[in-house]
C-alpha cells in the first residue's frame, strides 16, 4: 500500500520516559504493510538535554547516524499541545499527572492517545471525557494489549468457534521486582500522587485479561460477531456487564505503597469468574506462561516476557485421565513474535485511522470503557485500603 493511500497522524511525544521510548521505536520501524504512516512530529521533555538524548537514541538510525524523524524539541508540554503541526499528542507522564496532561492538551484543541492507566480513578476519567466532549477532540485510553492481533484471534476462539466450550474462568499474574529499599526517593512508585503500587502500574493488564476473555460485550480489536463495540460516541454508559469485586491488597511496610493485589471477580449473569493477581515483590523471565483461560471442553494458556508483552496462545482439550505433571496434546498452538514491533504500532494505527474519519473516540477502547475499568479499580483499591490524595 503506497504512502498516498494511508493517512498520516503527526505526533506530539510528551515526556521522554521509557513508555515514550517503547511507543516512538515502534512508530520509526520500517513496515511495508502500515496502515498509516507516523511522523513524530514534536518532543516535550523536562530538559533540553533529556529530549536530545531521546532523539540520538531512538529516532536516529544506528548505522547512518541519520535522524529518521526530524521533530521539534520542546522544553514545555504547553509547546507541544500549541503547536499546530502536531495531529495528535501521546501522553506517557505517570499516572497521578495525566489528569493534569489530558485537560492541557483537550484545551488547546488537540486530540490525545493516552497511557494507561488513564487517569488515578474515574471521577477524572469522567470529567476528561466531558472536556473532550465540550472540545470536540478525539481522545482514547492506550491500552495497546486491546489492540493486538492476538487478543483478535484469541477471542474469536473463544466465542466465534467456542474451541474450549463455554468459558467460565480466567486467572492471570503479573509480577515486576523492585526492591523499594533502593529505589531514588523521587521514583513514581514511591509516590502516591503519581499513582504508585502495582494495580494501577501492572495489575490493571491482569484486570484487562479477565475481561477480555470472560466478557464477549467487552470491546477489543476486531470485535466479535454480532457485537457492537461502543454505545455511541461520547456515551459513558456500556452494555458490558460490571463484574462484582472482592479484593484484597499489601503494603511495603517502610513506605506505606501498595505492592501486591488480588481480586476476585464474578459476573452474575454468567457465574463466570476472573482471578487477577500482581505484585512488585518477585518477578518471572520472559517466555512464562501468565494466563489460563478454563472452559467447559478445555483451556487455553497464554505466554510471553509479561501479561503486557503476550507472544503465544496454546488451545488443550479438556484436562481428563491424564497422568499427573503431563498435558494432554494440544489442539493448536498460534505464536506472535515481538519484533520487530513490541505493539504499540497497533494502536498508532488504529488512532490515525479514527482521527482521519472524523471519529472522536475509539472502537477498541471507548471512554464508557475506559471508565468502567477505573471504576472497577477504583473498588478494588477501596476494599484494599490503597487511596490516592487525588480521591479526597
Amino acid at each position: 500500500m503506497s504512502d498516498s493511500q494511508v493517512p498520516t497522524c503527526r505526533w506530539g511525544i510528551i515526556t521522554v520516559g521509557l513508555i515514550s521510548s517503547w511507543f516512538v521505536a515502534d512508530l520509526v520501524a520500517p513496515r511495508p504493510d502500515a496502515k498509516a504512516k507516523h511522523v513524530i512530529q514534536a518532543i516535550g521533555a523536562s530538559s533540553e538535554q533529556k529530549g536530545k538524548d531521546f532523539i540520538k537514541k531512538y529516532i536516529t538510525d544506528a548505522d547512518t547516524g541519520a535522524v529518521q524523524h526530524n521533530p521539534t524539541l520542546y522544553s514545555s508540554y504547553d509547546e507541544v499541545y500549541n503547536d499546530p503541526n502536531v495531529d495528535c499528542v501521546y501522553i506517557g507522564s505517570p499516572h497521578g499527572l495525566h489528569y493534569r496532561d489530558l485537560k492541557n492538551a483537550i484545551n488547546a484543541g488537540k486530540n490525545v492517545l493516552c497511557e494507561k492507566a488513564f487517569t488515578i480513578n474515574a471521577r477524572e476519567a469522567r470529567e476528561v471525557f466531558a472536556l473532550a466532549r465540550e472540545k470536540n477532540v478525539y481522545v482514547a485510553e492506550a491500552m495497546w494489549l486491546r489492540h493486538r492481533p492476538l487478543i483478535r484471534d484469541i477471542r474469536k476462539q473463544l466465542y466465534d468457534d467456542k474451541v474450549i466450550g463455554d468459558v467460565f474462568r480466567t486467572a492471570c499474574d503479573f509480577r515486576m521486582g523492585l526492591d523499594f529499599s533502593k529505589l531514588d526517593k523521587n521514583s513514581r512508585h514511591l509516590i502516591p500522587e503519581l499513582g504508585a503500587g502495582s494495580l494501577l502500574d501492572i495489575g490493571i493488564y491482569s484486570l484487562t485479561w479477565a475481561i477480555l476473555t470472560l466478557d464477549p460485550s467487552t470491546p477489543a480489536e476486531g470485535g466479535l460477531k454480532g457485537k457492537s463495540s461502543a454505545q455511541g460516541q461520547g456515551d459513558l454508559e456500556t452494555s458490558s456487564e460490571q463484574p462484582v469485586v472482592l479484593a484484597s491488597q499489601s503494603f511495603e511496610p517502610t513506605v506505606g505503597v501498595e505492592t501486591s493485589t488480588a481480586a476476585i471477580l464474578r459476573y452474575p449473569s454468567s457465574g463466570r469468574q476472573g482471578v487477577i493477581t500482581s505484585t512488585m515483590n518477585t518477578q518471572r523471565g520472559a517466555g512464562h506462561h501468565f494466563a489460563t483461560i478454563e472452559g467447559t471442553e478445555g483451556f487455553i494458556e497464554v505466554e510471553g516476557n509479561a501479561p503486557s508483552h503476550p507472544t503465544k496462545f496454546t488451545v488443550y482439550p479438556k484436562w481428563v485421565g491424564v497422568a499427573p505433571g503431563s498435558k494432554p496434546k494440544p489442539l493448536g498452538s498460534y505464536e506472535y513474535p515481538l519484533k520487530p514491533y513490541q505493539g504499540f504500532i497497533y494502536e498508532a494505527d488504529n488512532t490515525a485511522l479514527d482521527i482521519a474519519a472524523g471519529r472522536k473516540e475509539s472502537s477498541v477502547m471507548p471512554w464508557a470503557e475506559s471508565v468502567r475499568v477505573m471504576e472497577i479499580m477504583d473498588s478494588i483499591r477501596q476494599q484494599g485500603g490503597t487511596v490516592y490524595p487525588q480521591d479526597k
